[in-house]
Formats: C-alpha cells, sequence, structure tokens
C-alpha cells in the first residue's frame, strides 16, 4: 500500500527556514515524480513544487528562488528546503505523486511573527 508520511513543519517568524520531508513507500520511489502540495485556510489546493525521476524540477512562481525541492533516492525520501518564509507560505503541506490517489496526513506549516 502507498503511504507518504511529511515531517518537519512548524511555527517560524518571517524570513526563517524550514525543512519539510515526506518519507514514501509501497511504490517505485525512483522512477515517480514526486510534488509537494499546500492547502491554506479558505483555498483550494495547490502544487508548490515538483521533482522528476531525472532530478529536474519544477515550482510555482511565488516561491522560486526560496524553496528547493530535492529527493534520496536510496531513503524514499523527498524533501522540500523553504528559506525566506512569508506569511503567506502558511498552509498544510502534502506530498504526492502523480497518477497515485493517496495523500499524506500533512504538516503544518506557519510563518508569523
Amino acid at each position: 500500500q502507498v503511504q507518504f508520511v511529511e515531517s518537519g513543519g512548524g511555527l517560524v517568524q518571517p524570513g526563517r527556514s524550514l525543512r519539510l520531508s515526506c518519507a514514501a513507500s509501497g511504490l517505485r520511489f525512483s522512477s515517480r515524480t514526486m510534488q509537494y502540495y499546500r492547502q491554506a485556510p479558505g483555498k483550494e489546493r495547490e502544487l508548490v513544487a515538483s521533482i522528476y525521476p531525472n532530478a529536474n524540477t519544477y515550482y510555482i512562481d511565488s516561491v522560486k528562488g526560496r524553496f528547493t525541492i530535492s529527493r534520496d533516492n536510496v531513503a524514499n525520501t523527498v524533501y522540500l528546503q523553504m528559506n525566506n518564509l512569508k506569511p503567506e507560505d502558511t498552509a498544510i503541506y502534502y506530498c504526492k505523486s502523480p497518477n497515485l490517489n493517496y495523500w499524506g496526513q500533512g504538516t503544518q506549516v506557519t510563518v508569523s511573527s
């Protein structure tokens, strides 16, 4: 069974950093695109970043230059390094792989002074 377990969220001040981790199991991790989504209060869930099997990456405009997605194919883990956090980054962050209808429990990120 496919499972995603996100961790690393927390409460931070604007301008600070957090590193999220997502441990995946039950899938051929190294051959899958992995993604981070987020859902802010009252808003729809949105794609934040993707990393492809060849390690190419994609980011939405609002996080370019601040967030970095990476993967460890031995540990079956995908990371999201978030720098210079802003209050508008506040959301629950989830990881997912395309075409697999499985979601983890998410990890809460709150950016506030």
